[in-house]
């Protein structure tokens, strides 16, 4: 397989829900107005908290300094891992389970943070810039490394970037184990045509910037222990969402498109406390018993949990699989 280092430099961020009002003319401009922007790379998830925005340089400039807008302070590379030619994607996607051995695991090994962004299309593996160097030489062994210039790919070889690199010999820390919480919404992972964006526009600004607002009906959905998931990615001219069913039922049903199946997805949201950029094995905690038990799943870090999207059919066995797999005492 190959692994794909892409051509964006970018920037993770948070904006507080009571100073979104701040940010909406930028961020409708980075969503609707692609000819008005060179942004390539674009994530806006909703949780809870707050807004996670995730979007390279050029992005990064629409957005003015605020004290409703945090930071944090590393530059991001993506990288996606590739087969027979193609982006390990497909319209039913089996997500960080194809990677969990492969990537996910020897980087939590070696210390390196990653911040996860699966979409519709495929999944990214955000590495801190600075740690690039560790990354290639921990994968060079199990990929054809090749790095993104111009939309030319050109090889990339560990003697490349071994100056400055000194391999991690500490033995790898048992990650904290964080709880989790299955909140009984269902999810849908669905795509639609770019150009098409102008015909959604007011339902998916409604959804964005004034879900918080009184709704004449009020949705009993809230008062089950729903919580508030909403994704919008467009990423080099493709559109991913991920919304529940609720959200689903406001958008026009022809133009949305998702697998065959159409099938339902159920979230595992990881952390008690806001988990931070620095601690590193989050993604392998949860990625790795799921692949062990060939469970799809996609996976959404945001700036302070991380969600990992399960079929409905296997809620049950990933509870099982995890709960069993925290029981395990450490090795």
């Amino acid at each position: 397989m190959d692994l794909h280092i892409l051509d964006h430099r970018l920037r993770v961020t948070s904006i507080c829900k009571n100073g979104l009002v701040n940010f909406t003319h930028p961020l409708i401009k980075l969503i609707f107005l692609r000819n008005r922007t060179r942004c390539k790379f674009f994530s806006l998830t909703e949780t809870p908290e707050n807004y996670t925005v995730v979007l390279d340089e050029e992005g990064f400039k629409e957005l003015q300094p605020s004290e409703h807008l945090q930071v944090e302070g590393s530059v991001w590379l993506p990288l996606n891992v590739v087969s027979n030619g193609n982006a390990s994607s497909s319209s039913q996607a089996v997500g960080v389970t194809k990677i969990a051995k492969s990537v996910i695991a020897p980087l939590a090994q070696q210390h390196v943070s990653v911040f996860m962004l699966s979409t519709y299309q495929t999944d990214f593996i955000l590495v801190r810039e600075k740690d690039l160097a560790v990354v290639i030489n921990t994968l060079e062994e199990e990929f054809n490394i090749y790095k993104e210039v111009g939309g030319e790919y050109s090889a990339v070889l560990s003697q490349d970037v071994r100056n400055g690199f000194q391999k991690n010999g500490k033995e790898a820390l048992q990650p904290t184990v964080h709880p989790v919480l299955i909140p009984p919404n269902q999810f849908c992972v669905m795509s639609l045509d770019p150009d098409t964006l102008p015909a959604i526009a007011t339902t998916l600004i409604d959804v964005l910037f004034y879900s918080e607002s009184p709704k004449e009906e009020a949705l009993p959905s809230q008062d089950l222990g729903c919580i508030k998931f909403f994704s919008f990615s467009l990423i080099d001219g493709y559109v991913s969402l991920v919304m529940d069913t609720e959200a689903q039922r406001q958008f026009p049903a022809d133009l949305l498109f998702t697998s065959l199946s159409g099938e339902l997805w159920r979230m595992v949201r990881i952390g008690g406390q806001p988990l931070g950029f620095e601690e590193c094995g989050i993604v392998a905690q949860i990625s790795q018993p799921l692949a062990e038990s060939d469970i799809s799943a996609y996976y959404i870090s945001t700036f302070s949990f991380d969600h990992a999207l399960v079929p409905e059919e296997d809620i049950e066995s990933v509870t099982a699989t995890l709960q069993q797999h925290r029981a395990e005492p450490a090795c």
